[in-house]
Order: C-alpha cells, then structure tokens, then sequence
C-alpha cells in the first residue's frame, strides 16, 4: 500500500466514504436534496421531506395526496406482528421490541424486487409502520388496548393520537412535525452508514433498516436527547441548573447533548428547535424548565465554547409533549427511516461493496509451536 492508502483515521473522522445526492452536512447549512433546512422547517410537513427524501423532488399536490394515501394505507399492523409486540417481555427495551417488530413486520410486505419502485413502496411502507409499533406498544405497557390509525392524520398527529388516544392539538402536532422534519436526515451518520454497509451487499432493504435500529440503539449514536431530559428534570430551579453545571464541568463530567463531530460552530436544527420551546412549554404550564435549560446551555458555552446540538432542545420538547423517555429514541426512527431508506436505494443504484481495510498492530510474524512444547 502506498503512504496515501495507509492513512488511518480513527472513527473515519474526516474521512469522504462515498458521494451522495440526498443530503449536505456543512458548517454554514443543512441541506435535503438541496432544500435548505429552515425553509423545510418553516414551510414544509414531514410528509413533504419524506417524499422529497424517497423520490428526490417535492411532491405536487396530487403526489403529496397519493402519499399521504399510501402511508394511510399502511399504518395498520398486521395481527402477528401485534400478537408479537404484546408477547415481548416487558423487560425489553423499547428499541429491540421496535428492531423485532420492523423485521417481522418485513414478512407480510408483499411488494418483490429491488427496482426503484418496489423500493420506495417497502420503504413508504415502513415509514408507516413504524409509529403504529412504537404507540402499540406503548399502549400495551399500560395496560391498554391497541388505538387504530385515523384516516386524514399527518404523521405527527397520527402518532400523538395513536399514542394517547386523542386527538393532539394544533401546536402538539405542528411542533412534532418539526422534530420530524428536523431529524429526518444528516448524511453519513453511523446509522446511515451501517445501513449502506448491509445494502452494498445486495442484502434486502429491512434488513437494511434493521441494521440502522441496532447502530442507532448504542448510546453514542442515539439517546442523548434522552440523558438531556434526564439532565433537566433533576433541578427545580436556573440556580440550581448552573450551580452544578459548572461544578461538572470541573469535574470533567461529559454533559450530553453539546457538541457534533461535524458542526463547530453550532447545530443549525438546534437553533431552529429553540424556537419554540416556549410556546409549548407556557401551554403546559412549565415556563420554569426553559429557565433551567437556558441555564445548562449558557454556562456549558461559558465554560467550554460548546453548542447544543438538536438533541438538547428535543429532550425537553419531547417531555412538554408528555411523551416517556424511553420512546425517544424510537421516535428518532420513525424520521430517519425516511433518511435511511433513501440512502438505501441510492447505494443500491450506485453500489460497490464497502470493503475498507485495516492497519495490523498485532505480533509479527512468528512460528508455530507443537502443543506438548507450548
């Protein structure tokens, strides 16, 4: 191998590992399919994204309509897979059950083939799919019965009302679909990566979404929206956030939800997330967690010149949405599967198997020695 072959990058930082046309990742912006996030988030439903994400255009009125009927189409699980969420001990987390049910769910998908179209059918198919399993199955950890889909819902109601058993209100559903919009895709992340990986193997699409649960479940991927919340809600007041903010700091205690591999000077999503943390938090009565979380953030920024990146403010949005904590991550999913999916058929269009290679650090040659003399 030459020098330039032989350079190794631990965790592939900085390393160009393909070429993409769905999603641009830089200091100055966030991009899908050359769509600038905050339009997307000021003007778009997840819906829009989705498609834009699967097909690489904005959807028509009549397209977007045909969509929506689709994943209408699809929301209602079968009974096995049903039977199957309630048989998982309770034990399990949130995550495997979700893993589970997508691979099973995979059984009963009757489109064939790896075109394009049959593609995006299996991978509109999932996008559906998935919010009816993590709300069933928080259902049945309560004690209670299975709600069916609403025809009509977008899919951030359709999930608040699977979920709760209500109908949500305007700001509950436009601030989810926000969240959707927001975590729908980011280039080659871990998750993405993992599932590219699978597909470059000409395996099928559900294993590669399967294969991006798993990655996603590991806590240095996914979850820190999770340890954010968790963070939060452990003090009463601004003073009380700062006070020990700034002594873990000292400690060198790692505070989640600061910081990105790519962005240094901020996470644009975040900012735009930030926006309207107190809209939902006065309508939930709970304007005294705002103060909290601004006190997090200003002193880590103080201390350390750290961003928050989206997770941050999404822990707290989630939990003034009244959704439990272990479902967070899962909820991550019910977004980026988009993302996934359309790396997925983009890498099966294009594909090379990704094979890189190693730097052996073992012993060097040596010779073999004969059991009775070892």
């Amino acid at each position: 191998m030459s020098t330039e072959e032989t350079i190794y990058r631990p965790g592939l930082e900085g390393v160009v590992a393909g070429e993409t046309e769905i999603c641009s990742v830089e200091q100055g912006g966030l991009w899908y399919r050359g769509y600038g996030i905050q339009d997307l988030a000021e003007h778009a439903s997840f819906e829009e994204c989705a498609f834009l994400l699967l097909h690489g255009k904005l959807p028509t009125s009549n397209e977007l309509q045909m969509f929506r009927s689709f994943l209408d189409g699809h929301r209602q699980l079968p009974g096995p897979v049903v039977d199957a969420i309630r048989g998982i001990p309770r034990h399990a987390e949130p995550m495997d059950v979700l893993r589970s049910a997508v691979s099973m769910y995979g059984h009963f998908d009757t489109t064939r083939g790896s075109s394009r179209d049959a593609m995006i059918c299996q991978a509109t198919g999932i996008l559906a799919a998935v919010p009816s399993i993590i709300a069933a199955r928080l259902r049945l950890l309560d004690g209670k019965e299975i709600v069916e889909p609403e025809e009509g819902l977008s899919h951030a109601a359709q999930f608040l009302h699977m979920a709760f058993g209500r109908a949500p209100s305007d700001l509950e559903a436009r601030i989810l679909n926000l969240t959707l919009i927001l975590y729908a895709e980011h280039e080659f992340n871990a998750s993405t990566f993992a599932a590219r990986v699978c597909t470059s193997t000409l395996s099928d699409l559900y294993s590669s979404v399967v294969a991006a649960i798993g990655t996603l479940k590991g806590p240095l991927h996914g979850g820190a929206n999770e340890e954010a919340i968790k963070l939060i809600q452990r003090f009463s007041s601004a003073d009380e956030a700062r006070e020990w903010t700034e002594d873990a700091l000292r400690r060198k205690v790692k505070i989640m939800g600061f910081g990105h591999r790519v962005y240094k000077n901020g996470d644009h999503r975040a900012h735009i997330l930030e926006n309207h943390i107190e809209d939902l938090a006065r309508a939930r009565n709970e304007l005294w967690r705002v103060a909290v979380y601004h006190a997090i953030k200003n002193t880590v920024w103080e201390q350390k010149q750290l961003y928050p990146n989206l997770d941050f403010p999404c822990g707290l949005i989630y939990h003034l949405l009244g959704l439990p904590i272990d479902i967070y991550t899962p909820l991550f999913v019910a977004s980026r599967v988009s993302g996934w999916c359309a790396h997925i058929i983009e890498q099966r269009e294009n594909n090379r198997i990704i094979r890189p290679r190693s730097r052996y650090i073992g012993p060097k040659p040596r010779t073999w020695v004969p059991i009775d003399v070892r």
